[in-house]
């Protein structure tokens, strides 16, 4: 898998915007983020390390923060979305708000040291 635009270049119209909206919010957070992979999936990287992950699935779209941690301090702000240890789904129609996604890059990269 190349960069997160050639990942992002496979999929449906829908999906691709709602996953370059989210790669846009975290590079607002971080501008100095960079493309690459991590755990096999599209990544924003910081100094080789990961950042924020997202996947498109066939019925719905997941952004990884990499960090349970970061998934539990953000769930109250996420009612009805799916959540699991480490990923956060959601779909074109609901998806995550801005203000949620900003707190997110935020508090992984607190945990990331910077």
């Amino acid at each position: 898998m190349g960069t997160i635009g050639d990942y992002l270049a496979g999929l449906e119209p829908d999906q691709r915007s709602a996953l370059q909206h989210v790669v846009d919010v975290a590079r607002r957070v971080v501008p100095e983020a960079e493309e690459g992979t991590s755990y096999g999936m599209p990544a924003l990287r910081l100094e080789g390390r990961p950042l924020v992950g997202i996947a498109a699935a066939a019925k719905h779209l997941s952004v990884f923060p990499f960090s349970p941690a970061v998934v539990d301090a953000v769930a109250t702000d996420l009612d009805g979305f799916s959540l699991s240890k480490g990923t956060i789904r959601f779909s074109v129609d609901r998806p995550v708000p801005d203000a949620v996604l900003e707190r997110i890059v935020a508090l992984r990269l607190a945990e990331l040291g910077r």
